[in-house]
């Protein structure tokens, strides 16, 4: 056993093991939540396992049985000590997700009484000198529009 079969088997009792005891909604619980995340944890498993070939990964289509299947042929290492490292993988992607949903959502309170500050100013200063000179308003905005598409014609025409 190498160092990396002892570090998962250490790790594996830190994840769930799937079990007789687990009943088949949680495991298609998992393999659905596997499923969604496949994308964003590939680059995790591959640094973790390099030797995986990443076209094998993708053919397993975030399958968690078959990318555990796929992991295990191609590192020599047993099922049984691949798959609570993967689910383990999943668990701490779930918890820095949302870690980082908590973490932005002070940033998201302050934006959005930021918009509605910047809503209650800025519009009314906007709309009175459209509303008291709408010919001039419309006329500007054809001339901007005018001078913008001219300018990306022109960029055209010299690529």
């Amino acid at each position: 056993m190498d160092s990396s079969d002892a570090t998962a088997q250490n790790s594996s009792s830190q994840a769930p093991a799937p079990d007789a005891a687990e009943s088949p909604t949680t495991q298609e619980s998992l393999a659905q939540r596997f499923r969604d995340r496949f994308d964003s944890l590939m680059p995790e498993i591959q640094r973790r396992w390099p030797e995986v070939a990443s076209h094998a990964l993708e053919a397993t289509r975030g399958s968690l049985d078959e990318a555990v299947r796929v992991i295990a042929e191609q590192t020599g290492r047993a099922t049984s000590v691949v798959r609570p490292q993967l689910e383990e993988m999943l668990h701490l992607a779930g918890e820095r997700g949302r870690n980082l949903a908590d973490s932005l959502e002070p940033l998201e309170r302050q934006l959005e009484q930021l918009l509605d500050e910047l809503n209650h100013t800025l519009r009314p200063r906007i709309e009175r000198p459209v509303r008291e000179r709408p010919l001039l308003a419309l006329a500007v905005a054809a001339g901007v529009g005018m001078l913008l598409g001219s300018l990306l014609a022109g960029g055209r025409r010299s690529a």
